[in-house]
């Protein structure tokens, strides 16, 4: 399972960012935001070829592990996935 989960640009979210706890949005709009990523990011699962149920669940479990955080940046008004051991402190 990689994990090698950003934001898009590759950069370190600007400050300002919020985590969002992934318990506190819908299941709806947590499915969105793991298919958006997915569907964006067009992530490399090397020699494995995996549906889009199993990617989804992939990222959804390690966004419960704690390993990925959702972040929203209310002056794009947008939501990024990154892993929470490459975040600043204070994010």
């Amino acid at each position: 399972m990689p994990s090698d989960f950003h934001s898009g640009d590759g950069q370190a979210p600007e400050e300002g960012v919020i985590r969002v706890p992934y318990d506190r949005l819908s299941a709806d709009a947590l499915d969105g935001i793991i298919e958006e990523f997915i569907s964006r990011e067009g992530t490399d699962y090397g020699d494995y070829n995996y549906s889009f149920d199993d990617k989804k669940e992939q990222v959804r479990e390690q966004i419960r592990r704690g390993l990925v955080v959702i972040l929203f940046d209310p002056v794009g008004e947008t939501c990024q996935l990154a892993l929470a051991n490459q975040l600043p402190p204070g994010i």
